[in-house]
């Protein structure tokens, strides 16, 4: 369908839209006119995604001299192929409907995902493929091995270089850098695997395709790092200019995400392996100085000149970028005592003795970043300036050097990222030394956390460079969290209702089991007998009377270990398998994605099955349990992040005094999130049914259920927010044999609009009041 809003005309790839998928389009289009940041809250499995790239690509067709690109962060690799998918079957609408555009679009991931080297790609671990991708591509490599760089000529070629014939290079690689066109692909959208039969086709390496046609592109889908993680972003995002549109989505949990990317733990092991890699340089340093000196002082020239300078010399992806380093910095020379080669190694090495001495306490130590660096001044006479230079220094240094195998360079990297970090930052981090993994170990295995507490800090470089960025999730509930959180003003902040001509979905709260007691994971009652029975209870009940699969959710690993065991003790455990089948998530994600493999049989064989989750793990957020395979979702208790988490506690602290949120306003909105982010996985459209079960009675409380989203809200009656197991099992048995008839009613007009009910709409808003 095609439809205006205001003078621009959106193709739709569908013949109906929902109400809230036209809202959104509007909302997002006031963000994009005034060139402002909004934060936009849409239904679980009403088409966020395509009701976004339909508005934003229109917009782009539009208005083509704007040069806007529409950079799209999602999380996982199968939302960035979801994403593409949908892309690519909205261009294929625009093409049928006559429009010839010149238009390219197309998904960045890792090495790992795009790889097609026989022997790299077989590799596991993303370290290693990162590693040895590098060992065949760096420039110095190549140069060995005879290989000009793209525009030299072979005369070009230093004459006194000897050509080393046994080198391997990876022959993708090779092609896609003998290719003279920058842009070596045609136009069209890619899928990633789309991407890599490209490749394979004309023998080019897809991974670095991506990264020389970024540019061109008018949509790039990738992963929220590529954008807030500053190692990365150099690489990736630096070339963007500011009139981009930044869409976040599946963007309720983006403050983690941003804490995690600036955040670095350093153990006893890592030291080690620094220290040895520190003595793997200084044997190197001493190699060159015999064979080729000149080289080392070609760096030392560099240096004197500045960083920025020097970084035109650098291999830009020989080694992981530097942490966040502001422009003035870059613009300094580097600080005299270690730009030789042999000083710098001498002051790391010192730097690393330092940390492992402060490894050695026996208690709980935290302290700000400015009395860390006070410390080490008063002990080892180490300033402040040259560690602000540590991961850039180390950089320059591996290039000089041309190392390969760079894996075993890993630790040193991370322990010269602290360096930077902790030399540039005074507020909004935290160290926390603690010398036991837990308050019950006694062996010591110290972990120093260099941890921040504000997610403001990796984004603010994103809301202050990009004219228009979007946040957008099911589930941002307060929204006028985000802007507090991340510090930055929202042009539209809105949450859209969900319009249902039938109510497919049924959200109750049980706050206690048949025998009246009631039902939480409060941790006064949560392993006492009768609850976790009536826990038990709850999930056999429902196991009895909802057709095919069953998720439950628990507040975490350990609880539901503890509950699990519990419930084998009682036989609650063989009550249940009478009627489904129980598949259990872990932390090791291969088991998990087997584990899910098999519940998904069992609900299309007939079978039916019970999958036992945990609120935060890999099931509660990127998979969907459409139809068949989630009929009924279970939330056990609350969940809580453990409070007695010492870096948490750092965080709240933080947040009340600078941002003046509350510990406990904090708490409670990351609890109904993540809750409301496990039971929306039940819902996948409006076709779809199924019932969301809050089994914890403090989810009864007003306050709790202020938080949830509007559109589960909006379907959570007096009625259905104080239930014992059996008056639950009544309503949900009626709600299930109502479903189950066919629907009668006509959605159209309702929940579903043809082309005539939104221009209805439109001359409704147009008309005087």
């Amino acid at each position: 369908m095609i439809f205006y809003i205001d003078d621009l005309a959106v193709h739709f790839p569908y013949d109906k839209i929902y109400p809230e998928q036209y809202q959104y389009m509007c909302d997002l289009k006031r963000s994009l006119d005034v060139k402002g940041h909004c934060v936009l809250e849409m239904p679980s499995g009403t088409g966020k995604t395509v009701s976004l790239l339909s508005l934003i690509v229109a917009y782009q067709m539009q208005y083509p001299e704007k040069h806007r690109k529409l950079v799209y962060c999602s999380r996982t690799v199968p939302e960035i192929e979801k994403a593409l998918a949908e892309l690519d079957h909205l261009m294929e609408y625009r093409r049928k409907e006559g429009l010839v555009e010149d238009f390219f679009g197309l998904g960045l991931t890792s090495r790992k995902n795009l790889c097609l080297h026989p022997t790299v790609s077989k590799e596991k671990k993303g370290k290693l493929v990162d590693s040895k991708c590098r060992d065949m591509t760096a420039s110095w490599v190549r140069a060995k091995a005879g290989k000009p760089k793209r525009g030299q000529q072979e005369q070009e070629q230093d004459p006194t270089m000897e050509i080393d014939t046994s080198i391997e290079l990876c022959d993708f690689y090779e092609q896609l850098e003998a290719t003279p066109s920058p842009k070596p692909i045609p136009n069209g959208v890619y899928t990633l695997e789309e991407l890599k039969a490209y490749g394979k086709k004309m023998n080019f390496c897809p991974y670095y395709l991506v990264r020389q046609t970024l540019p061109f592109a008018n949509v790039v889908i990738f992963s929220y790092h590529y954008m807030l993680d500053p190692k990365v972003a150099e690489l990736v995002s630096k070339e963007m200019s500011k009139d981009c549109i930044v869409v976040f989505d599946e963007a309720h949990n983006i403050d983690n995400v941003c804490i995690e990317s600036l955040s670095i733990d350093l153990t006893r092991p890592i030291l080690d392996a620094g220290a040895r890699s520190v003595g793997l340089l200084a044997d190197r340093i001493s190699e060159i100085k015999k064979t080729d000196r000149q080289k080392l002082e070609n760096e030392y020239s560099r240096l004197v000149e500045g960083l920025r300078d020097a970084s035109t010399a650098r291999d830009e992806d020989t080694f992981m970028a530097n942490p966040v380093l502001p422009d003035d910095l870059l613009k300094e020379a580097v600080p005299g005592n270690i730009r030789r080669a042999e000083h710098f190694v001498a002051f790391l090495r010192r730097f690393i003795e330092y940390l492992k001495t402060r490894m050695r306490v026996m208690h709980v130590v935290a302290e700000n970043p400015v009395s860390f660096l006070q410390h080490l001044k008063d002990v080892t006479f180490i300033e402040r300036k040259p560690l602000r230079f540590c991961a850039e220094r180390l950089t320059s240094l591996v290039r000089t050097l041309e190392l390969t195998d760079l894996e075993h360079y890993s630790s040193l990297q991370r322990i010269a990222a602290f360096a930077t970090l902790v030399a540039t930052y005074d507020k909004g981090f935290l160290l926390i030394l603690e010398p036991f993994e837990s308050d019950m170990a006694t062996i010591p295995n110290p972990v120093l956390h260099f941890t921040c507490l504000d997610a403001a800090i990796a984004i603010r470089p994103v809301f202050e460079r990009f004219s228009t960025v979007v946040i957008t999730s099911g589930t941002l509930s307060p929204l006028d969290m985000y802007p507090k959180m991340l510090d930055f003003q929202a042009v539209v902040q809105e949450s859209y209702a969900m319009t249902l001509t039938r109510n497919c979905f049924l959200p109750m709260v049980i706050t206690r089991g048949s025998d009246q007691v009631a039902v939480s994971s409060k941790f006064e009652v949560r392993n006492d007998p009768a609850v976790v029975r009536n826990f038990g209870q709850i999930m056999v009940e429902f196991a009895k009377i909802v057709p095919d699969g069953v998720v439950c959710f628990f507040p975490s690993y350990l609880y539901m270990e503890q509950i699990v065991s519990m419930w084998n003790d009682m036989g609650i455990l063989n009550e249940a398998w009478k009627h489904k089948l129980i598949f259990v998530e872990t932390p090791d994600a291969a088991e998990t994605s087997l584990a899910l493999a098999n519940y998904r049989k069992a609900c299309d064989n007939g079978r039916g099955a019970i999958l036992l989750s945990v609120a935060r793990g890999k099931v509660s957020e990127g998979i969907d349990f459409d139809h068949n395979y989630g009929r009924a979702v279970l939330m056990f208790g609350i969940p809580y992040q453990y409070t007695e988490s010492r870096i948490l506690k750092a965080r709240l602290e933080y947040l009340r005094d600078t941002h003046h949120v509350r510990e406990n306003d904090f708490l409670t909105f990351d609890a109904m999130r993540h809750a409301a982010q496990c039971v929306g996985r039940v819902l996948r459209g409006k076709t779809d049914y199924g019932l969301m079960v809050f089994a914890d009675k403090r989810f009864a409380r007003a306050d709790k259920r202020a938080k949830l989203p509007k559109w589960i809200n909006q379907y959570m009656t007096e009625a259905s927010t104080n239930l014992s197991t059996d008056m639950a099992i009544g309503i949900a048995k009626k709600f299930l044999r109502t479903m189950a008839q066919p629907i009668e009613s006509n959605q159209t007009g309702v929940s579903l609009w043809t082309i005539k009910d939104i221009e209805n709409r439109q001359k409704k808003v147009a008309a005087p009041m």
